[in-house]
Formats: structure tokens, sequence, C-alpha cells
């Protein structure tokens, strides 16, 4: 897996928005450095795993998808005398 990286605009708005959660929901107010500080912890240590349930859910999605490919193509099969 490649490292996470946001742009610097996402940066700011997920630092931004992790301030505002602290703030609201901790009742304690943060800086910006501690924002990010923060935003490259859950990165770096939280976010692989929603990245690998992204993967699973995505390949889920494919092996449904392939299924429902197959399924179409055994339809469209032309029948085939077995004799001998």
């Amino acid at each position: 897996m490649s490292t996470i990286e946001f742009s610097h605009e996402e940066k700011e708005v997920l630092s931004h928005k992790l301030k505002d959660y602290v703030a609201k929901e901790l009742d304690h107010e943060i800086g910006q450095f501690e924002s990010e500080f923060l935003l490259d912890f859950i990165s770096e240590h939280i976010g692989p795993h929603f990245y690998n349930q992204g993967l699973s859910d995505a390949g889920s999605v494919i092996a449904a998808k392939f299924e429902d490919i197959n399924d179409a193509l055994y339809e469209i099969e032309a029948p085939v005398e077995h004799s001998r």
C-alpha cells in the first residue's frame, strides 16, 4: 500500500474538521499544528484499516459483477449436441 497523502487544500479541510470535532465533542481547543499532527497519526495508523476495508468492498463488487458476466455468457452460449 502506498502512503496516504492529501493535497494542501485537503489537509487544511481535514485538519479544520478535526479541530471542530475535538472542540465540540471533547470540549478542548487544539491548534492547526496539533490537528495536522493528529491527521498524520490517523492517516498512518488508522487509515490503512479503512483502505483495506475499501479494497475488500471493491473486491466484493467486482466479484459479483464477474458472476453476472459469467451468467450472461452462459445464457448466450450456443447449444451443442453431444453425440458419438
